[in-house]
């Protein structure tokens, strides 16, 4: 163990070493207090100094403000020296401003050279010295112009206060001392002015400028005064002249100044001298120069992201319409920049919302980050854009095709008025469109020729682009661009397929009348073989000159069918404007077949991006031309056929499920005979039919539903049973049994046909306008449903059931005579949800007189406003005068030369739309609960109207000879019904004929497949009694009606039918001229239709 010494020892060694530590501590600790004291000492000594320095400085500027003496510039600059040597921007900004004043003040001296500041830059001593002043000046300055607010009136006199400074020193021209003699110090003054705007450029004096232009500038109404704004634009341009237009400095000019929402318009607007200096200068030139180069542009986009890149495409395209002349100079630079700047946007424009887009008021779901800050610019930098589909720019750049002329025919050829079917003669039609081809416009065929390698069509290819891309680009301004219109207040309140309105006219790219008609024109000339080989050509090529060529056919399809779109008819087929009634034609051709082979080549099924959108465009064109042909003829019969496209062939890969086949019938079902159409579509109806268990087997049968229907309450009886039926129970099986006034179950035994009269008669009683859930147009009668068919109980329902009962008509082929306004069935097959459809064009088939009172509004050359007319329209309804505004407030705002056209659009999708809009969507609901919507699509509006009410055409005989049964004894060859097929061939006109058939069948139109089609088969019975008598074939009747052996003479009976079997009751009549004479009267008297 340790012993007592050792212990004491290590004690006394700890003890030590304890109090030198304490020692050490105590001494830091002084140490520090000594430092501490040293620092509060001279911190209270700097505030000492900076008071008496701030209170000195107060003292001479409060001297200075009394203007007891003037002060010298040296007094000015030791003072501006201590005010930046304890300078902070909180504290010393008055000081600031008045240093500012002082030193402005003594600039404005006269004849006093010590007074002047800039005099102290003669001093050898002092120069350096104030030149470092004033560069810390003059970026003090920039730094406050960075924090105010213009739109503040203090902050707005600093920002005068600053700019003014900034002007004042960064150029001699105002400086007094170079007057005179002085004149010979002016190199190196500007010597020091250079160095000044260099110390500030290095700073970032143009981010400056962009944050005052940009908080003064943005918004609708600019908050800088013409003397600010003309001060922050001179700074802007003086580093860029003087240093000669280098590239190191118009880029950020670019960047930072041109890109300031709507500058140009502003500049235009509120100091014009200043565009003056741009055109003397020739910037224009320069910036093309400049951003024509593809890494430049690239590099300056990517400096401005996507909502000030097209901030600045606004100011080029604004200052470009002001310098015509350079852009036919450098048109090809300016359109390649224009290209560039939209396809750097278009990488960022997304077709949905989502969490990485934002959304922006010109290009849509954008997934950049957006400025909304510019918000309240936009309509102003969208003004700008217009330019570029300005009639100005657009003859400039299509100067080329612009300048060829297209051959003319001395007499316009004018389409005949519209026939009550809005059918064109189709012989006159064909004569006009191919006879006299020699002395149209020779650009009915494509006839081939051009390079497509050459320099001009390159440059049309290249504009062509730059549109194209503005389209796909610039998606909320889309229709701006295609038809040249500009929004307005009331547009916005317009249903969204009622966007093709317009309000105020801006001219566009379907404009100029000859633009379009001369583009097919040369788009006809491309390629040694023509047009549509080289297109089709180009869809397998992967390269750049394909893109641009089929850019410039998607323009010219954009374009084109926007156009067609809201022309009238008059402007179409009268008027002929743009295209003549032949290059429409001509265009279609072109159309349907380069459509189909985009899809039978399966280019469709994968196309996505380009390809997809090329075959939106060409499709959607195709269709416009397609419906329109539908509503009123201008191709010649059989135009939309593909003749190497055998119906056969086609159903076979449908039934391979092969995806070209069912691509063509979705996209063009045209191409294939209609008879073929209505065919599939019965083999669908079949099908499907199978699929549900609703056909007989041997296995199984379908189940039936039953129903008991009086009579007296057929439409009342009908729609309590049907209605609550499931879709399945509805398409299936149903059989009926009537009962008389007197509570007694009918004779018959229901196999089809009583239901096929129970349909008949419920179809003939709710269309009968006297019931008021449908009415008649006027003129040729047809029928839509009624706008006060409301009064009905549950009229909802009753037009669902209406639509079931139509939709099981068509389910099971039965032919019913309901002729249906084209409008209305337009609706039935939902084409009035395209953004194509407008209501104007279906207006006739409503009211032909609306039409044209309406339509003579756009045409009327006064003032529309002395019509007294206002957005609303007043109708009689049940002998009150009741208002509908066509827009919210609408009976207040009156029609005006500028709205009128959306007065007509909207007026007419009143009419047609809104009034009837619950009822049509009730019968829609119902009739697609039977019949699916993708097999009517197969079908355009005339067609369908076939489908349901039968062919048109003249009823061929033969076929139904071939097709007739006979019973009671009858036969095809007894002499009855020889003279019976006999009387109607020659004796019997066409509408007797019909009458024929209505009578017996209940309609007067032939089933569109032919007579095998009609179920139960047509069918005539030898009788030789009265109905009431009749008890139906016995053996002796059917062989006293073989041998034509007569009980008694049936001269004074007429022939009787029952419609529900489609049977013909006809006695054994001895001569010829009694059977036409009985016949004919039935017919006309409407006699029979009871069951047999």
């Amino acid at each position: 163990m340790f012993t007592v010494s050792q212990t004491s020892r290590a004690w006394f060694i700890d003890r030590a070493r304890q109090a030198r530590e304490e020692r050490l501590v105590q001494k830091e600790r002084e140490r520090a207090a000594v430092e501490i004291q040293a620092h509060v000492r001279s911190f209270l000594c700097r505030r000492r100094l900076q008071r008496e320095i701030r209170r000195e400085m107060d003292e001479f500027f409060k001297a200075d403000d009394s203007g007891s003496s003037k002060r010298s510039a040296l007094c000015i600059f030791k003072t501006a020296r201590k005010l930046l040597f304890l300078f902070r921007i909180k504290e010393d900004d008055e000081r600031f401003e008045k240093l500012c004043r002082c030193i402005l003040s003594s600039m404005d001296v006269e004849n006093e050279p010590k007074v002047w500041y800039v005099s102290l830059a003669l001093s050898k001593d002092l120069t350096l010295l104030w030149i470092k002043q004033i560069k810390d000046i003059m970026w003090y300055c920039c730094e406050f112009l960075e924090q105010l607010k213009p739109e503040i009136l203090q902050d707005s006199k600093l920002i005068t206060l600053y700019l003014t400074m900034l002007v004042t020193f960064t150029d001699t021209s105002t400086w007094k001392i170079l007057r005179g003699k002085g004149e010979s110090l002016r190199p190196a003054m500007n010597h020091i002015c250079a160095n000044i705007m260099g110390h500030l450029n290095q700073h970032g004096f143009y981010s400056v400028l962009q944050v005052l232009l940009t908080r003064g500038l943005a918004r609708p109404r600019p908050c800088l005064s013409k003397g600010t704004l003309t001060a922050a634009f001179s700074l802007a341009m003086r580093p860029v002249i003087a240093a000669q237009f280098s590239d190191n400095l118009i880029r950020p000019f670019l960047i930072h100044i041109v890109s300031v929402p709507a500058l140009m318009t502003h500049l235009s607007t509120v100091t014009p001298e200043r565009l003056t200096i741009l055109e003397s200068h020739d910037m224009l030139r320069k910036f093309i120069t400049f951003l024509r180069d593809e890494d430049r542009c690239r590099d300056v986009c990517e400096s401005l992201e996507g909502c000030h890149t097209l901030c600045l495409m606004g100011n080029l395209l604004h200052l470009g319409s002001l310098s015509p002349r350079v852009l036919e100079e450098e048109t090809d630079g300016f359109v390649s920049l224009l290209t560039q700047m939209l396809c750097y946007c278009q990488k960022y424009v997304s077709q949905k919302k989502s969490n990485l887009t934002h959304w922006h008021p010109v290009l849509g779901w954008f997934s950049q980050s957006v400025d909304y800050g510019l918000n309240e610019s936009m309509p102003l930098v969208t003004r700008q854009l217009q330019f570029l589909w300005g009639v100005p720019l657009i003859r400039i750049f299509f100067s080329d095709i612009l300048s060829k002329k297209l051959l003319e025919n001395q007499e316009p050829v004018h389409a005949p008025p519209a026939s009550p079917q809005n059918v064109l003669p189709v012989k006159t039609l064909l004569k006009r469109a191919f006879q006299k081809s020699a002395s149209v416009r020779n650009i009915l065929r494509p006839v081939g020729g051009k390079r497509v390698d050459s320099a001009e069509v390159q440059k049309v290819c290249n504009i062509c682009v730059l549109y194209q891309t503005s389209l796909t680009t610039l998606t909320q301004i889309r229709l701006q661009i295609l038809t040249g219109l500009e929004r307005g207040n009331v547009r916005d309140q317009v249903e969204p397929h009622l966007k093709l309105g317009f309000l105020y006219p801006f001219p566009g790219l379907t404009y100029l009348d000859d633009l379009l008609p001369k583009l097919w024109a040369f788009i006809c000339e491309l390629g040694p073989h023509g047009g549509l080989k080289l297109f089709l050509e180009c869809l397998n090529n992967d390269t750049e000159e394909s893109k641009q060529l089929l850019a410039m056919l998607m323009l010219f399809c954009d374009c084109s069918r926007h156009l067609i779109t809201i022309l009238d008819d008059i402007e179409v087929y009268e008027e002929q404007i743009s295209f003549k009634l032949e290059e429409l034609v001509t265009i279609s051709s072109f159309l349907n077949s380069f459509v189909f082979k985009m899809i039978w080549d399966g280019i469709v099924e994968n196309a996505k991006g380009e390809t997809l959108e090329l075959f939106q465009s060409v499709h959607g064109w195709l269709m416009v031309l397609y419906e329109r042909d539908c509503r009123r003829r201008f191709a010649p019969e059989d135009h939309w056929l593909r003749k190497d496209l055998k119906p056969s062939v086609l159903f076979q890969e449908l039934d391979k499920d092969r995806k070209r086949a069912q691509l063509t019938l979705q996209y063009i079902p045209h191409v294939i005979p209609h008879k073929n159409r209505v065919l599939l579509f019965r083999n669908m109806v079949t099908k499907e039919k199978e699929r549900l268990g609703l056909v007989e087997t041997s296995s199984a049968s379908p189940h039936v539903t039953h129903i008991t229907i009086r009579r007296s309450r057929m439409l009342e009886d009908g729609y309590e049973q049907l209605r609550q039926l499931s879709q399945h129970a509805m398409k299936g099986v149903i059989r009926v049994k009537f009962v008389n006034d007197l509570g007694v179950d009918e004779a018959g035994i229901d196999q089809d046909g009583v239901f096929k009269e129970f349909l008949e008669e419920i179809i003939k009683r709710v269309f009968d306008p006297a019931l008021n859930l449908f009415k008649t147009t006027s003129g040729d009668e047809r029928l839509y449903p009624s706008p006060t068919s409301y009064i009905h109980e549950n009229y909802l329902q009753l037009f669902e059931f209406v639509g079931k009962m139509l939709g099981k008509a068509v389910y099971e082929g039965i032919v019913v005579d309901v002729p249906f306004a084209s409008f209305f069935l337009s609706q039935l097959l939902g084409h009035h949800h395209s953004v194509f459809y407008s209501s104007v064009d279906e207006l006739p088939s409503l009211d032909s007189e609306f039409y044209k009172n309406l339509t003579s509004i756009k045409r009327y050359d006064g003032d529309i406003a002395d019509l007294g007319l206002t957005l609303s329209y007043d109708e009689d309804v049940m002998g009150q005068l009741v208002c509908h505004e066509l827009i919210p407030g609408g009976k207040t705002i009156p029609v005006t030369n500028e709205n009128k056209i959306s007065y007509i659009h909207l007026m007419a999708h009143f009419r047609m739309h809104t009034q009837i809009k619950n009822q049509t969507a009730a019968l829609i609901s119902g009739f697609r609960s039977i019949i699916k919507p993708e097999w009517t699509r197969m079908f355009s509006t005339p067609e369908l109207q076939r489908l349901i009410s039968g062919d048109n055409a003249e009823i061929d005989l033969e076929d139904l000879k071939k097709h007739t049964v006979y019973y009671g004894g009858f036969h095809g060859s007894h002499r009855v019904i020889i003279w019976l097929w006999d009387i109607l061939a020659s004796d019997f006109t066409p509408g007797e004929r019909a009458m024929f058939l209505k009578f017996v069948t209940s309609c007067s139109r032939p089933p569109l497949l032919g007579f095998a089609y009609l179920k139960p088969p047509f069918s005539i019975r030898c009788v030789e009694v009265s109905d009431d008598q009749d008890t139906g074939d016995t053996l002796g009747s059917v062989l006293r009606g073989f041998f034509t052996i007569r009980k008694r003479e049936p001269g004074g009976r007429l022939p009787t039918s029952s419609t529900c079997f489609n049977l013909l009751k006809l006695p054994n009549y001895s001569k010829k001229s009694v059977l036409r004479e009985k016949l004919r009267y039935a017919i006309s008297m409407n006699t029979g239709f009871e069951l047999s």
